[in-house]
């Protein structure tokens, strides 16, 4: 083991002199955020409650949960190799259930005052195949724009921005179910109307707005990854709304033309989403394989045993070390100190590519020092 104070070959020491000011200002930005979500949230809640009463709401969030739940299991499979902060993810689904659907709701409030005004009346199709796909997907893509503008330091590349966009998406898909199931459990009851929208909308689609705002999220994500500034990141969020608006118009429309909504799902919507699932397993392996070339340039400066790499930059063998320490004396001990090691070698990697793309600027760029000392200190724990 090379000495703590000695920089790995090629790369220039982090130390408090190249961080970046505004720790206490992303906080303060987080709280906000958070706070702002809630309040939507609670506002859009008032307004369920108001239509649907407060027995239908607690019935529809209770089915609502179901596909919540599946969508969140699988955001935190996604985010598992190198996970973003709870807070930031916290921020995401508030402001998918509150704010955006809140934005929503207004603006088609004032399509139909504007449209009683003048003497017409809503075109359901149009509302569903033009107005729901670009509202909704502006309102919930531009909360992945702010955390790209105020989460820089977590924002790496396609998998955050996926992350970050599945998220949003999850929070206004629960509201909007608890809209669609109380509407029906207000207009037919729970029976047999009840029981075809949870199976359409929770079991057949709960991935639907996933698909859709990952595609603004993939965007952002990829000029994340090249170190665009914040007008890149506006571009990117325009550009990723055609393909995330489309394929939500074309849900929207598939399902209120086909004349068999099983078959329109199985032949056009299911390979879409198989696509979709590629894209993930493609951009996961990428930052596997960026982490394991990263850590090599440190095992190449002696900070790692090039089976230590390998451990900590494959799956299985993440799951070898974790199995390796539960064996030992002082399991429960143990096993932190290797979740710890696995998570702060994940960030030194990370911190790393900053660095090779330059982007050692953005945000607080982590302290290498600090990450391996802290490597140090746990092999040393798990070594006694």
């Amino acid at each position: 083991m090379t000495d703590i104070r000695r920089a790995p070959a090629g790369l220039a020491p982090v130390g408090p002199e190249t961080h970046v000011p505004g720790h206490a200002a992303r906080a303060v930005a987080a709280a906000l955020g958070i706070a702002l979500g809630v309040v939507a949230a609670a506002a859009v809640l008032l307004y369920l409650v108001s239509a649907l009463g407060g027995l239908g709401v607690v019935i529809a969030a209770i089915a609502a949960l179901v596909p919540l739940v599946l969508v969140l299991l699988t955001i935190r499979w996604i985010d598992r190799w190198e996970p973003e902060p709870r807070p930031a993810l916290v921020f995401a689904v508030l402001w998918g259930a509150g704010v955006a659907v809140a934005v929503a709701l207004l603006f088609d409030l004032g399509v139909q005052v504007v449209l009683a005004v003048a003497g017409g009346r809503p075109d359901e199709f149009v509302q569903a195949v033009v107005q729901a796909p670009l509202v909704e997907e502006s309102a919930k893509g531009f909360g992945v724009l702010l955390l790209f503008w105020v989460n820089r330091r977590h924002f790496d590349g396609p998998v955050d921005g996926i992350v970050y966009a599945a998220s949003v998406a999850a929070g206004f898909a629960f509201t909007e179910n608890i809209l669609y199931f109380g509407r029906v459990l207000v207009e037919q009851g729970l029976g047999a109307a009840f029981l075809f929208t949870f199976v359409v909308r929770g079991i057949f689609s709960p991935f639907a707005h996933v698909l859709f705002t990952s595609c603004t999220g993939f965007a952002i994500g990829r000029v994340a990854e090249r170190g665009g500034g914040a007008a890149a990141g506006f571009g990117a969020y325009v550009l990723g709304l055609i393909p995330a608006a489309f394929l939500h118009a074309l849900w929207n429309g598939g399902l209120s033309l086909a004349g068999d909504v099983i078959e329109y799902y199985l032949l056009v919507e299911f390979p879409i989403f198989l696509g979709a699932v590629a894209v993930v397993l493609a951009v996961r392996a990428r930052e596997r394989a960026v982490t394991r070339a990263r850590l090599g340039e440190y095992a190449d400066a002696g900070w790692f045993t090039p089976q230590e790499v390998a451990l900590i930059s494959t799956p299985g063998g993440r799951r070898q070390a974790l199995r390796w320490a539960q064996a030992q004396p002082d399991p429960r001990r143990k096993r932190e100190a290797m979740n710890r090691l696995v998570r702060d070698a994940t960030r030194l990697g990370h911190a790393r590519q900053r660095l090779v793309k330059g982007r050692a600027t953005i945000g607080r760029t982590p302290d290498e020092q600090e990450l391996l000392a802290r490597i140090v200190a746990d092999r040393a724990l798990l070594s006694t």
